[in-house]
């Protein structure tokens, strides 16, 4: 058995166990990332982030906030994930910084986070087709959760086949969002060389001082740049992980910023308040006065965007399971590779089984809320992680070195955004999210601290192994 020592002390074993092949490059993990962010976000958030601020002008501040700090943590990821170039994201990046415990719950949580994320995307999904193939009176509510198993399944199994197919499938759903978005940011420009100007004039008539409100609005908007730090998952399977993750990651951002800020402006060229917060889709409002002859391919537009961010979410979420068992902190199956096409298809799978769970208790704006605060909770974790790690390995080259100072700012936001909503009566998801994370530790002790198995372990495992062809991956020492 041979292997290699990476600068950071971390170990590849060479020849044991099914490797992951680096085969996403420049382009794809553009594609990866801004696919992934550009889905229901900018269809959806856009009404909480203005019901929440009051005001045209809050709206469009809190949306600049939300790009500005999802950049600033992306570049701090860019750094970690070219310090500790392995697969699982802020996983990786706990284990090393803090040890198993931190590295665990960040998993526990994704257990609900991205099955959560998909199950919103999914229906979103449904929604717009619905709109666009039944009548006024729409799909009913059992059908609109029927097609949204569907998508969830679809995505999956693109999910499970092959990296490259998901990867083409991204690049070609990522064309055409922005070739939709295009549209209504040209339709915009073209109203304003009319005169028309909306609601824009109306500026912070309005705005709301209440923090609780701005927290939620800022949620809205941060779920709509949700999606990041999808690459920093993936990172032994890009090309030159060193060169390409900061360089991708920084494109994505930036594009997403100004195409974001567009589109918001371009709304509220055509659109009053009052109709921008009681259209179903803010989009589809728009095109009634810009491209009447063309609303029904608003809903198409959106579903396919969507769908796009759900393809790229498949792609990564598996990999953070894969991660955390590859380790022995979860069920040694979850680490399996398929040994012809080296995807982690048990983590995969359980991702998607874990979806069809959620998808009965569809209250989008409710599980919204909770998916943000358990994911923030983390990102300040993650920030906490740069700053241990930064004097840790303070000897260990570094392509892209961000200063301290960015993390602690996103630090104190993100400490802002876990505690503001305990400052009025609570909304019960948030209670809901801090009883996930109590379980998640209550569990922790037994089954990763202590190492206790559950009786039928071995058989379960040779069971997925035979079902999913898959066999255990390289050996890992950090």
């Amino acid at each position: 058995m041979s292997q290699t020592e990476s600068k950071d002390n971390i170990i590849i074993h060479e020849n044991e166990g099914v490797p992951l092949k680096r085969r996403l490059g420049f382009v794809s993990g553009v594609a990866l990332i801004v696919g992934t962010i550009i889905g229901s976000g900018i269809f959806v958030s856009p009404k909480g982030v203005l019901t929440n601020t009051g005001s045209v002008g809050l709206c469009l501040i809190v949306w600049c906030i939300c790009g500005v700090v999802s950049l600033a943590a992306a570049l701090v990821y860019a750094e970690l994930g070219t310090l500790i170039p392995l697969s699982g994201s802020d996983f990786s990046y706990m284990l090393k910084a803090f040890g198993s415990f931190p590295a665990f719950m960040y998993t526990w949580t994704q257990l609900f986070i991205y099955p959560g994320a998909q199950v919103i995307k999914g229906l979103t999904v449904a929604q717009y087709l619905g709109k666009a193939v039944f009548d006024d009176c729409g799909p009913t509510d059992a059908t609109l959760k029927l097609i949204a198993a569907v998508v969830v399944l679809t995505s999956g199994i693109t999910n499970c086949i092959s990296v490259r197919l998901a990867a083409s499938v991204q690049i070609i759903f990522t064309i055409l969002k922005l070739i939709g978005l295009a549209t209504i940011i040209g339709g915009g420009i073209l109203m304003l060389s009319r005169g028309t100007v909306g609601s824009l004039p109306t500026g912070l008539e309005g705005s709301v001082d209440n923090p609780t409100s701005i927290a939620t609005a800022i949620y809205s908007g941060l779920w709509a740049f949700g999606g990041w730090n999808q690459l920093n998952f993936v990172t032994e399977e890009l090309k030159n992980p060193r060169r390409n993750l900061p360089l991708c990651i920084i494109t994505s951002v930036l594009l997403v910023l100004v195409v974001y800020l567009m589109v918001n402006v371009s709304y509220f060229t055509v659109l009053t308040k009052e109709e921008f917060v009681s259209s179903w889709a803010v989009a589809a409002t728009w095109a009634e006065y810009v491209l009447p002859g063309a609303v029904v391919i608003i809903p198409i537009t959106v579903a396919c965007s969507v769908y796009g961010s759900m393809n790229g979410s498949g792609l990564i979420v598996g990999r953070i399971l894969f991660a955390t068992a590859r380790v022995q902190l979860f069920p040694e199956c979850l680490s399996y590779l398929n040994v012809n096409t080296n995807i982690p298809v048990p983590s995969t799978m359980l991702i998607s089984i874990l979806a069809f769970a959620l998808i009965m208790p569809s209250d989008i704006r409710s599980l919204l809320n909770m998916l943000e605060f358990l994911k923030w909770f983390f990102y300040g974790l993650g920030m906490i992680a740069h700053i241990v790690l930064r004097y840790r390995m303070k000897d260990v080259d570094r392509p892209l070195k961000v200063p301290i100072v960015v993390s602690v700012v996103v630090l104190a936001f993100s400490i802002y955004l876990v505690v503001a909503p305990f400052l009025e009566p609570v909304k019960i998801e948030f209670w809901y999210a801090v009883g996930f994370l109590v379980l998640g530790a209550i569990l922790y002790v037994p089954f990763a601290f202590f190492k206790l198995g559950l009786p039928g372990m071995d058989y379960i495992n040779t069971f997925v192994q035979m079902m999913t062809q898959s066999a255990p991956p390289q050996e890992i020492a950090i």
